[in-house]
């Protein structure tokens, strides 16, 4: 689909995150993160919504769970992935995929495009970002940057056609 991106802070190993917590704590990458995704309807797990200090403001959560889960003016509740998709569809608007492993891991095939943090160091985690074919992926490398002696840099991977 033209209109799902992912986008995540993974480690060397694709590691996304511990006992439903970032890994990294890196100012920057957050405030991109808040850059790439203000404005537009994020997707995610349950886990992912309760691990959030709180609601994410001046963006729809979509949330995929088959949870029990109250919907909201800000929350919007899909049971399965079919019901996500048809929305989706019918939004016609860009939404960013933010997590976690699972949710991932089922978008992966209807993204077109990943915003990913590439940081370059290895820690122990229990979530990760779902490997992909990079030679399926046009890659461009935005910038590049250091945090207290962590190396990291953001790209954008554009599936080829």
């Amino acid at each position: 689909m033209k209109n799902v991106t992912m986008i995540a802070a993974v480690g060397k190993n694709l590691e996304l995150g511990k006992d439903n917590k970032l890994l990294w704590h890196l100012p920057e990458d957050l405030q991109f993160f808040k850059e790439q995704t203000m404005g537009k309807p994020i997707i995610m797990g349950k886990k992912t919504l309760d691990s959030l200090p709180r609601l994410l403001p001046g963006r729809l959560h979509l949330v995929l769970t088959h949870q029990q889960l109250e919907e909201t003016e800000q929350i919007k509740v899909f049971r399965d992935l079919d019901s996500l998709v048809e929305f989706i569809k019918e939004l016609n608007q860009e939404v960013m995929v933010i997590g976690g492993a699972q949710v991932y891991k089922q978008m992966l095939d209807y993204s077109d495009k990943m915003i990913l943090t590439e940081i370059d160091a290895e820690t122990e985690a229990d979530a990760y970002f779902p490997s992909f074919n990079k030679d399926e992926w046009e890659q461009e490398v935005l910038c590049s940057h250091e945090d207290k002696g962590i190396k990291y840099r953001h790209l954008v991977y554009q599936k080829k056609r």
